[in-house]
């Protein structure tokens, strides 16, 4: 079994975010970069494919040469082997899946597996846009999977509930929080994934679908203030304030 997993690059949730000069972008100074959290699961499901039946792991990121953290923290894991995608991997969703989907299309690969979502972006579109672009078969935030002889059977969270989703290799699988525990890298994996080199393609031609025509952060939270005096007070304060400030009712 051949297994693809793409990884995206995004900025650490503890780095304060600042907007570049041009109103469109993150300034890229002073941002700590981690793996996407919802992209290591997908990562850690096929490591264990792979422990448990044999399978070949190659990770994948579009971007430039910072990405190249992202996939050298992949081979310190366990991935086989990692590719660099030279192109824009912060950008426009339908844009990206091209991108990967140019490189994975007649490449044997049985799996394809990605985060839900990417962190930061959170438009949980790049997964199934590159299956469909592939015409190969898909399940969305899962948390099972389970593979056969040429098969798949994925649960996946529904509102109130969940389905259970079954269906061809291959296929691109997209994971959800829960589907398993990432685990950290061993000094040894760290060690191993210096001696690996990573093979950099330029990325293909992609169409936008959209583009960011504005960039803000949201405004500051006004100071909030203690309500004195007791209870009644409080509650009868709270509720004016709530009233005429708040415009609740």
């Amino acid at each position: 079994m051949k297994i693809l997993v793409a990884l995206k690059q995004v900025p650490d949730t503890e780095t304060k975010i600042k907007v570049a000069a041009d109103g469109r972008s993150l300034d890229p100074a002073d941002v700590k970069w981690i793996t996407s959290p919802y992209d290591e699961y997908a990562l850690e499901e096929a490591i264990r494919t792979k422990e448990a039946k044999g399978a070949e792991v190659v990770a994948l990121s579009v971007g430039g040469d910072s990405a190249k953290d992202v996939l050298k923290n992949a081979l310190a894991l366990g991935a086989d082997s990692a590719v660099l995608l030279r192109g824009d991997g912060q950008g426009d969703a339908y844009a990206v899946a091209q991108i990967i989907a140019g490189y994975a299309r007649d490449k044997g690969f049985d799996l394809i597996l990605c985060g839900n979502k990417g962190l930061g972006g959170d438009n949980a579109a790049m997964g199934p846009m590159l299956a469909e672009l592939l015409g190969v078969a898909q399940a969305n935030v899962i948390v099972m999977l389970e593979l056969g002889e040429g098969t798949f059977k994925a649960e996946r969270e529904t509102e109130g509930g969940s389905e259970i989703v079954a269906g061809n290799l291959p296929a691109v699988i997209t994971a959800q929080k829960g589907l398993n525990e990432p685990r950290y890298a061993s000094l040894k994996g760290i060690m191993a994934a210096k001696k690996k080199t990573i093979e950099e393609v330029d990325a293909v031609a992609a169409t936008v679908g959209t583009q960011t025509i504005a960039l803000a952060l949201p405004p500051e939270r006004p100071a909030g203030r203690k309500l004195e005096g007791d209870a009644v007070a409080q509650a009868t304060a709270l509720l004016q304030a709530l009233k005429d400030e708040a415009k609740v009712f």
